[in-house]
């Protein structure tokens, strides 16, 4: 595979849609009829991704000097988001930890509103990493002014999506926080998180390789590469998987992938409005109690990591689920996958390439194939992708909340 992107994304979409039948079904539509069916914007936000992270990564390595400034002298580093923020910050927090050799942790924003500066780690100076697509969500917000004037031994680094979100707008040019805005077209539009999602990941994923920035754009170019080519090779066969008769599908990921497979749980289960029940679990974890969860109307989606330890270990759950005939089908997402993990009726996402990035760098391909399968199952519950959710439930920022204090 080449280390470069080898097409425009002009290019790739029309050999993709020369490729893939389901691709050439959707976006040969005209816009206006993609529009009224509801897909228009998650479909484009989804394949956009490989050419948005060449242009996250120019952004950041751009932003050296502003990130060293706040970076230096930390003993501690805490990333904390909402939802899909809280997870892309749980995907890069171990990586970053071993870079950096400070501790780190993740932190949801609701649980900073609840304990204030108890939640960070104990070491200081630290840096709270706040993660938002629109920065307007309550938690954000709430959390950083909380924290800026109970915690002073901490900084701030503000990485949004939107220059116009509060977080952006209350507090760029604060002398104790930093805001880094990624490019406009990483803002989504639809209500579900993608290229924000993974735009978040590789821009924090910087924070641990101020120092290495070849291998970051090498990290981010190999990414764009293995995708744009696992999208034009596999688009039809997601779209196939996510036309099985599952109700229920299980999200296995280990160690860094668990964020991974927290974020993929929660596409699906946004994405069919809460039609179809998931649940995500570590390969070593399902066997404790979770297991009870895969019923033969269940999809098992893993992905194999290219660690040899892991993989041992996932391959010996995998043979158990086939053993006890656990699951309705498979989804296997991975490099080399043995054909003794494969029954009949599972699919295979083949990705080469992915074991030279290493095992904690490819939660994002994970990623990707599983925003693509919760996008073709929301079509085939006939529900919108652009706005899956039926009356209105959820909706692309929280609805405002009043934020308590402790007395």
């Amino acid at each position: 595979m080449s280390s470069s992107p080898v097409m425009t994304q002009a290019e790739w979409q029309f050999a993709l849609t020369n490729s893939q039948t389901k691709a050439a079904e959707l976006f040969g539509k005209p816009e206006a009829e993609q529009r009224r069916l509801g897909y228009f914007h998650t479909l484009k936000e989804i394949c956009q991704q490989p050419w948005t992270w060449l242009r996250t990564c120019d952004q950041m390595i751009a932003s050296h000097d502003v990130l060293r400034e706040i970076t230096s002298n930390i003993r501690s580093l805490a990333f904390t988001g909402s939802g899909s923020s809280e997870y892309a910050g749980e995907i890069v927090r171990s990586p970053v930890q071993s870079d950096l050799g400070v501790a780190t942790a993740c932190v949801s924003g609701g649980t900073l509103l609840l304990q204030g500066a108890k939640a960070l780690p104990i070491e200081k100076p630290g840096l709270l990493v706040s993660l938002a697509r629109s920065g307007n969500s309550p938690e954000s917000a709430g959390a950083v002014r909380l924290l800026v004037d109970s915690a002073p031994d901490y900084k701030h680094l503000v990485v949004t999506c939107n220059a116009e979100g509060s977080l952006a707008r209350s507090w760029n040019g604060h002398e104790n926080v930093r805001v880094i805005t990624l490019p406009p077209e990483t803002n989504d539009e639809s209500l579900v998180m993608t290229s924000s999602f993974t735009n978040l990941v590789l821009a924090a994923r910087y924070l641990g390789l101020l120092d290495r920035p070849d291998d970051y754009r090498t990290i981010c170019t190999s990414l764009s590469v293995l995708v744009q080519h696992l999208i034009q090779a596999d688009f039809d066969t997601i779209a196939r998987v996510a036309s099985a008769d599952f109700r229920r599908v299980v999200f296995l990921g280990s160690s860094a992938q668990s964020g991974a497979a927290r974020e993929a749980a929660l596409k699906m289960l946004e994405m069919s409005s809460g039609r179809i029940t998931t649940m995500s679990e570590s390969f070593l974890g399902l066997r404790h109690g979770p297991m009870s969860f895969v019923h033969d109307d269940t999809l098992v989606v893993c992905q194999l990591s290219s660690d040899p330890t892991a993989r041992a270990y996932e391959l010996d759950l995998l043979s158990e689920l086939d053993r006890k005939q656990l699951g309705l089908c498979k989804l296997i997402v991975g490099e080399n996958v043995p054909k003794t993990a494969v029954r009949a009726g599972d699919e295979v996402i083949h990705c080469p390439g992915m074991s030279k990035l290493g095992a904690s760098e490819a939660a994002t391909v994970y990623v990707v194939v599983c925003q693509l399968l919760a996008f073709f199952r929301c079509l085939e519950e006939g529900l919108q992708p652009d706005s899956p959710s039926e009356g209105g439930v959820i909706n692309r920022v929280v609805e405002s909340f009043p934020l308590h204090t402790a007395s």
